[in-house]
């Protein structure tokens, strides 16, 4: 398996989804648009496509973000998914995917900050990728935005404060409003680089900076991974010739 990253900022880092490769000898590629590294030209030499989250949304313009292309990364998006690859979109990845699919973001209900519960819809707990993760699963939290569905989407978990948090596009594309990658070192990142943090806790889904330090994300890690495990076996199944 070979994975291509596209990382938006230094401070919205993959955690667990490095640790799962690593621990399965995959191989990863990356695009730091932070850096200036560029996008690949084609879905070419692509298996799994993860397309992380980031302060941008997918309005957001070169003149306001330079180093930030929203049609790029969504041609790229739309590439992969026309030559059968399998993508994973986090937060502002997972609204990319809708928006290359021509389904537009949207504001959801409530800012969410922390560790809070997804509730699986009944979609999600008859679906294989996902039924391991139970009825709920506590998983972390970083977004303003949602994704939105296009007309064959199935939403597979939602929270009290989103009810988008989770969607399958595609068998093998989807999106995770949620954070299930989050590690102690990303969570630290994060609070680094949100200096508006303290002004949020009217907010009740944002968490403080210690409360988000104490949680202990190994559980959605561990759902994140048998969920990309899954996700394989489904992207090598189709790749076999009938």
């Amino acid at each position: 398996m070979q994975l291509h990253f596209v990382v938006h900022e230094a401070f919205e880092a993959p955690g667990a989804f490095v640790d799962w490769a690593a621990a399965r000898g995959f191989a990863s590629t990356w695009s730091r648009v932070y850096l200036g590294e560029p996008l690949p030209s084609s879905p070419a030499g692509i298996d799994l496509l993860v397309v992380l989250g980031g302060p941008q949304s997918p309005t957001t313009t070169l003149a306001e973000c330079p180093y930030f292309d929203a049609r790029a990364e969504q041609r790229l998006i739309a590439a992969c998914v026309a030559a059968g690859k399998a993508v994973v979109g986090v937060c502002l990845g997972a609204q990319l995917i809708g928006e290359a699919l021509g389904a537009p973001a949207s504001r959801s209900p409530e800012k969410e900050i922390g560790k809070f519960p997804i509730a699986l819809t009944a979609d999600g707990l008859r679906n294989e990728k996902f039924r391991h993760f139970g009825a709920t699963l506590p998983v972390g939290h970083w977004h303003n935005d949602m994704p939105g569905l296009t007309p064959v989407a199935t939403i597979i978990a939602s929270s009290a404060g989103c009810p988008r948090q989770i969607v399958e596009y595609m068998p093998l594309v989807v999106g995770l409003q949620c954070h299930l990658e989050f590690t102690p070192a990303v969570i630290e990142a994060l609070i680094a680089a949100e200096t508006a943090l303290p002004s949020w806790q009217h907010h009740r889904f944002v968490e403080s900076a210690e409360a988000l330090r104490r949680h202990d994300f190994s559980e959605a890690n561990a759902a994140l991974c048998g969920f990309l495990d899954r996700l394989v076996l489904a992207y090598r199944d189709s790749a076999r010739p009938s």
